[in-house]
Parts: structure tokens; sequence; C-alpha cells
């Protein structure tokens, strides 16, 4: 049997036409990520090709976003380089523009406030990175940065570093983050003597260590949740 493809398909059925006729908010994600592919292979149309390339992931945008080139090419036959590229560049513009559309001042108010302050930026990674955010007087948020990178299992952090920013902003409070690629939630040593340390730093300068957010998948911990600060 010949592989029916998207062109035999009625107009309202493909997913660009569906999508000027529609609009994005009408397609699935398959039709959304068979836009960006363009083609199938020899068996498969694009939008069974997306289908099976989401199945992998979980159904999981999230995990979609993990997956690397390297992955994407060697796992699905019709998907080169430049697909993979192409995936891999929208699904970083979507994160992005998540992290963009947040006020330049954002207040924090409890932990879940600081958790989706950094998650933009570090949830999808496959190594670790230490950010901070200081905060003025009032609690809102003047500068956010990356401190620290490491790899899958741990980073590094210089305690002068951040305290130079933090003093240099005139900062009253400072929230640190960083992210746990493997999924697991729970603070390790390092974790427990870096907070340690830079709230001990942060308490001679007047400055108060707010909270230390581990981030994993789409989940958090909280160090001052847990009363550890």
């Amino acid at each position: 049997m010949n592989k029916l493809t998207i062109k035999d398909w009625a107009v309202e059925d493909r997913p660009r036409e569906k999508m000027l006729l529609k609009g994005a908010s009408s397609l699935s994600d398959a039709e959304l990520l068979a836009i960006l592919i363009g083609s199938g292979n020899n068996t498969e149309s694009a939008v069974q090709l997306s289908q099976r390339i989401l199945h992998f992931a979980g159904n999981n945008l999230n995990r979609l976003g993990k997956l690397t080139i390297k992955e994407l090419t060697t796992e699905f036959k019709g998907i080169g380089e430049a697909k993979a590229v192409t995936i891999a560049a929208a699904l970083e513009l979507g994160r992005r523009r998540n992290g963009s559309e947040r006020p330049r001042q954002e207040k924090i108010l409890c932990s879940k406030d600081a958790y989706l302050l950094f998650k933009p930026f570090i949830c999808d990674l496959h190594h670790e990175e230490l950010w901070i955010a200081l905060t003025n007087q009032s609690g809102k948020v003047t500068e956010k940065m990356k401190v620290g990178q490491g790899g899958v299992s741990e980073t590094s952090a210089d305690i002068r570093l951040i305290m130079k920013a933090a003093i240099n902003a005139l900062a009253s409070g400072i929230i640190l983050c960083h992210n746990h690629p493997s999924g697991n939630l729970s603070p390790s040593r390092n974790d427990d003597t870096l907070t340690a340390r830079l709230q001990n730093a942060a308490k001679l300068m007047d400055i108060k260590l707010l909270d230390h957010i581990i981030i994993a998948d789409n989940s958090y911990y909280s160090y001052a949740d847990e009363g550890k600060i």
C-alpha cells in the first residue's frame, strides 16, 4: 500500500493550511511539529513521524526539549541534522519566550515565585547551573544572573563573586537556585555546605539569603520551606 502523504489529505486537514484557516491553537502538538520538519520518510508522513517522536518523548514537550540532536537523528529515520536543529531551535525559542514574558522586576513572595523565575533558564539543561536573584527591600528582583556551571552531577560556586554582585547591586536579599539534571530533588551535602557558607557570608554584610531553590524537571525543593534557612 502506498503511503498517504500530507498532500493527499483534504486541504483543511493539512497542518499548514489548517493553521492558516483555523489558527495555531487548532493544531495538535504533532501537527505543529510536522510543520517544523516539513516532510517525513519513505513510510511515514510528517505528521506520523511527528507522532512517533512525541511518543518517544512520552508525549511531553518538556522531555522533547531535552532530546539531543544526536538522539533525534539516530532514533528517527527522516530526521537529519537540519530538521533536528530546527526542532531544538523552536523549543529553545519557546523556553526563552516563557522567560521573557515576565515583568522586569518580579516580586518574590514565596518559593513558587522563585521557582517560576528560574525555571525557564535551567529546567531543561543536561548540566548543572547555579543562578542568583538579587532583591531590594521591597522584595523585587533587581538582577538575576548565572554564577556557576558544572557537569551532570554538581556545580561549583565562588562565594566572593556572589557577594560582590550583591554588594554592587546594594541588594537586601539573595535567592540561590540550581538544577539537578538527574531529576532527584534531594539536596546533596555540597548543596547544604554552599547554602550555609553563603548564608554566613551574606549575614556579615547585613544581606539575607532568602532561599535556595533546587529545580528538577517540573518540581522544586525549597530550603526556606523546609526550615533549613
